[in-house]
């Protein structure tokens, strides 16, 4: 039987019960979420995800393509209030309140409510990759970024197939990115021999097949708290076969393994606060324990006495191993915030005979694409700015204003003549007809504003009821732009490469051979 391939590897086309799903809510906002068909909640309706975007079920979850637009779902708050108050019934003893318990568990066992949709907030289902699990993991550590990691796989040329040292694991993002990317296949999914006809077609033979190198990540941590639950996350989600996890302080003990042939690492990447003190173990020979001295003793390195001291590689019984793949060529990246890490590690690297040392920065910005629409038109509308797109608007519009004014200020000095003239009428002791004055007024006053450019309430009616009818989403220009600010945090990289170790036996064959 095949081993089951974790989602970050092969999601399948639908979520599935018991199958880790991200639900997008905003680019990036996203909440991660075990699929379950139990009934075992607090909700009439089962297992619920609450987001600021409202409540989804677990049930309106699964088996939906990856990709669709889940609409959020009514819950009964109410349901979920009084299961809570039978659980603590419970916890204080009450057998009555505890057989009651259990009677309503097995009735909802039974069935549970299918939710009614509610009239607004919807999410996405997306599948489970390293750059959604990067946006959504819970931070133990500051994480390396996409940005950050996919650079790294791209500038370290790691492949399938290949074995990788991460020291310093935190939180898994990494582990998770490279993990996707070694993957070739699972140790026992194929045989090692196959049957070869023979010419004659009578008899047949088995052939040896080669044996296939599987990709392998080998990460190590040093606190433990954080090795566990990254090992316990490493598990859930299917990756354990081609992840190691370690608790291991690799300044002193070093990256190799009780198996033999484990790392046999082709790329390292250190995520520490001094990678220089763990470069002593990455060498394909020991080390002269002058060099050792000189890095681990050097004035800028903290804790410089404890350093000599303790640091330094004691005399072992075993003889050196490297942990480096003796057949390819070794490349590492070093990830650290602070310039005076990447001297430090540099000199290092010099001394223990590292190649090809380069230091780069990612400055990550996001394009945001959107369409620009300008122009009077656009008054009141989302989206758009109510700015003249051009100087002929801007003088139109002015001259509507001044039209307006004039014509109100020649009302309202007609209104205090005519008020005016009522009082010196009443003065004489004349008759005044109110209502009909009144009439009058609201009939010269319409014939006025006939002809006149609609006011701003009119302009925004119009402009409301016309844009029912226009196609704005592919209208006004299409403006591209950067972010003005680098808004995520990121660090030095250090790249490096150790060649093979060439020796005098490799030199004799050489000769023998092309000499």
């Amino acid at each position: 039987m095949a081993p089951t391939v974790s989602p970050f590897l092969d999601p399948s086309t639908h979520a599935s019960v018991n199958s880790l799903g991200v639900l997008q809510l905003k680019r990036d906002h996203l909440i991660p979420a075990v699929l379950s068909d139990s009934a075992s909640s607090d909700y009439a309706e089962g297992n619920v995800v609450n987001t600021r975007f409202g409540s989804f079920t677990h049930s309106s979850l699964i088996n939906k393509p990856w990709g669709t637009q889940i609409l959020a779902s009514v819950v009964d708050t109410g349901s979920r209030s009084g299961r809570s108050k039978k659980r603590k019934r419970e916890a204080n003893g009450d057998a009555d309140a505890a057989g009651e318990v259990g009677a309503g568990a097995e009735e909802t066992a039974k069935s549970v409510l299918k939710a009614a949709t509610a009239s607004s907030g919807f999410a996405h289902l997306v599948p489970p990759t390293p750059e959604t699990w990067t946006l959504c993991l819970p931070h133990r550590t500051q994480v390396v970024y996409t940005p950050d990691y996919s650079f790294i796989i791209q500038k370290t040329r790691l492949r399938p197939g290949d074995h990788i040292v991460e020291a310093g694991a935190g939180s898994g993002s990494f582990t998770h990115a490279v993990a996707r990317t070694v993957f070739n296949g699972s140790p026992g999914s194929e045989g090692n021999e196959e049957e070869q006809p023979e010419a004659n077609g009578t008899t047949t033979r088995k052939r040896k097949r080669r044996q296939k190198r599987y990709g392998h990540v080998y990460s190590f941590e040093y606190h433990k708290p954080r090795a566990e639950q990254l090992r316990e996350e490493i598990i859930s989600h299917g990756l354990d076969p081609m992840v190691t996890i370690t608790n291991r302080d690799v300044y002193a003990d070093g990256f190799c393994l009780d198996d033999d042939d484990a790392p046999n690492a082709d790329v390292i990447f250190l995520d520490l606060p001094a990678p220089w003190l763990a470069l002593k173990h990455l060498t394909r020979s020991p080390p002269p324990p002058a060099v050792v001295k000189s890095v681990a003793s050097d004035p800028s390195t903290p804790n410089a006495e404890a350093s000599s001291s303790t640091l330094q590689p004691a005399p072992a019984a075993k003889p050196f191993r490297s942990p480096l793949n003796p057949k390819s060529t070794a490349r590492i990246c070093t990830f650290s915030p602070c310039i005076e890490q990447v001297q430090k590690t540099v000199a290092a690297m010099r001394s223990y005979g590292w190649l090809d040392i380069e230091m780069y920065t990612m400055e990550h910005k996001r394009l945001g694409v959107r369409r620009e629409r300008i122009g009077l038109a656009e008054e009141g509308l989302r989206g758009a700015n109510p700015s003249p797109a051009t100087v002929q608007e801007a003088v139109q519009r002015l001259r509507d204003v001044e039209d307006r004014a004039k014509v109100f200020h020649g009302l309202q000095k007609e209104k205090q003549e005519q008020v005016m003239r009522r009082a010196e009428a009443k003065k004489r002791g004349e008759k005044v007809s109110a209502r009909h004055d009144e009439e009058k007024e609201k009939e010269e006053k319409k014939k006025k504003l006939e002809g006149l450019p609609p006011s701003k309430h009119d302009r925004l009616e119009r402009a409301k009821k016309e844009s029912v009818k226009r196609p704005l989403f592919k209208e006004g220009r299409l403006v591209c732009r950067t972010e003005s600010e680098i808004k995520t945090h990121t660090s030095y990289l250090v790249f490096a490469v150790l060649p093979v170790e060439w020796t005098t036996e490799d030199e004799a064959k050489a000769r023998k051979k092309w000499g």
